[in-house]
């Protein structure tokens, strides 16, 4: 398996992506939030789901793996995606790829009032 923290960038499995709606919807929570960060934890609950927060009000720690910092066009600073160690090891052969579906998420994470939640889709990278 590779390690995000060590692998040089053009090695780091798995990348991670928006899609436009993902990006759009970042944007408007920007705007009411300021600075975003994803943490995908891999619980019993919601576990396909990334919460967003605002930056650095989920505590990451040693459990945690910064994965990407993804550019947002028309946002000043980039969303910082993390995911647990444990979640890493099952989805270190994927390409995630953050969507947006409708239906309530978690209460926890910023776009719940919005009627929609973050969804991860993923996609086998080669061997």
């Amino acid at each position: 398996m590779t390690d995000p923290e060590t692998a040089p960038a053009t090695d780091v499995v798995p990348r991670v992506e928006l899609t436009p709606a993902a990006a759009d919807l970042l944007r408007r929570l920007r705007a009411a939030h300021g600075p975003l960060m994803f943490h995908q934890s891999g619980g019993c609950c919601d576990g396909s789901a990334p919460m967003c927060y605002p930056e650095g009000e989920f505590r990451t720690g040693g459990s945690d793996i910064l994965l990407a910092e993804l550019a947002v066009e028309g946002m000043d600073e980039p969303v910082s995606f993390w995911m647990s160690r444990n979640q890493y090891e099952v989805w270190s052969h994927t390409r995630l790829i953050v969507d947006v579906v409708e239906g309530r998420g978690s209460g926890f994470s910023l776009e719940a009032p919005e009627g929609v939640r973050f969804l991860i889709r993923s996609r086998v990278v080669g061997a």
